[in-house]
């Protein structure tokens, strides 16, 4: 098996992590992301000492602040001329601090934009490989997608937020792959009860909205 360059975004926790691990055992190449350097580095070092694989590299961005996301597009360019797997698994459902510095959604920019942004920044270092992939982290968790909440004019619910996110995530996959046909293009549902923290805490959440239901009925 040839060895592939893959960048696996938010991957220094849950299923990224995971991910990152698997594909590194298998012989290729891994960048590691995260928006701390220092849990960044001690993946990168985990994931070489447990699988001896010594390609193991690290990419630091805050998601939630779209002009990192451009500077790490440019380090990539840069640093990375052929990638063959962009893993856009990166994403949030809680967070404290729900608006960035922008006035937009924390959710549908970590979940949407900077996808969409990196995405499209490091097109042609994906175009560079014979079979080029991107795999977008959608969630059954869907509804249709208000634009201004989009753009930040409203606010909606962490669910419907959330939802929102992951459509338009999906749709952008679909819109992207009729204009790049010669890179496939896959949004999938990881799977809705992953024993992970942002499944966990979307799980209480849910669980607390029910009740509220319960007792508003």
């Amino acid at each position: 098996m040839m060895s592939k360059t893959i960048i696996v975004t938010g991957s220094t926790d849950g299923i990224g992590k995971l991910t990152a691990f698997s594909l590194a055992e298998k012989g290729h190449t891994v960048y590691v992301h995260g928006r701390n350097a220092e849990k960044v580095d001690a993946v990168v070092s985990e994931i070489k000492t447990t699988t001896n694989n010594q390609n193991i590299y690290g990419l630091v961005a805050d998601f939630s602040n779209l002009e990192a996301v451009s500077k790490l597009a440019e380090k990539i360019k840069k640093d990375i001329p052929k990638i063959d797997i962009l893993i856009n698994n990166a994403g949030i459902f809680k967070t404290k601090d729900v608006q960035n510095k922008n006035g937009l959604d924390i959710r549908i920019v970590v979940n949407y934009l900077a996808p969409y942004v990196l995405t499209n920044a490091i097109l042609e270092s994906i175009k560079q490989s014979e079979a080029p992939r991107i795999i977008n982290l959608s969630s059954a968790a869907q509804a249709p997608v208000s634009e201004a909440v989009l753009i930040g004019k409203e606010q909606d619910s962490e669910n419907s937020t959330y939802a929102q996110s992951k459509l338009a995530l999906t749709m952008w996959s679909f819109n992207l792959a009729k204009q790049e046909p010669k890179i496939t293009v896959i949004a999938v549902n990881p799977g809705s009860l992953l024993n992970t923290k942002m499944a966990n805490e979307a799980m209480v959440n849910i669980g607390l909205q029910q009740k509220k239901e319960w007792i508003f009925y």
